[in-house]
């Protein structure tokens, strides 16, 4: 794999982490918000990141891409990383919690609040902020092996 295509990967990963971030942030910042409707109520978003090689994968190219690598050419910028897909809602249900005195509350005294775990969203923001922290050490040591490989020819 040529050196530059790490800078891809990494950059490519460290974008998806922080799409990740965002998202769990969002989450955690609507987590409870309440609206009149049940159907307007947020509802957890979470993105969904796919490897760019799949794609090749699935076209019958992975083959011809890896005679490249073995015969010492590049793929190219871009075909190595990760792809961010989008951002999919929720469908586990919302919470409905009984509060007859809140000025949303259904007939029966339920109000719906997002189905948004607090708990899990803040697990997956330390897991994406690790990522994200990884991904920088990975471009700071194939940036260190750059630097001593051009000093080499000194």
């Amino acid at each position: 794999m040529p050196l530059l295509n790490v800078f891809d990967i990494s950059g490519s990963a460290m974008a998806a982490q922080t799409v990740r971030l965002n998202t769990t942030a969002s989450n955690i910042a609507n987590a409870q918000s309440v609206a009149e409707n049940p159907e307007d109520t947020y509802r957890a978003r979470h993105p969904v990141f796919a490897q760019q090689l799949a794609s090749q994968m699935q076209s019958g190219d992975l083959q011809q891409g890896a005679q490249q690598t073995f015969s010492g050419e590049s793929w190219g910028a871009g075909e190595s990383g990760v792809q961010i897909q989008g951002i999919v809602e929720s469908e586990a249900p919302l919470q409905m919690r009984y509060e007859p005195e809140h000025p949303h509350a259904n007939d029966e005294g339920y109000v719906a609040y997002p189905n948004v775990s607090v708990v899990e969203e803040m697990a997956d923001m330390i897991s994406a902020s690790r990522s994200f922290q990884l991904n920088v050490e990975v471009l700071n040591t194939a940036k260190t092996l750059a630097e001593r490989v051009l000093s080499l020819g000194q």
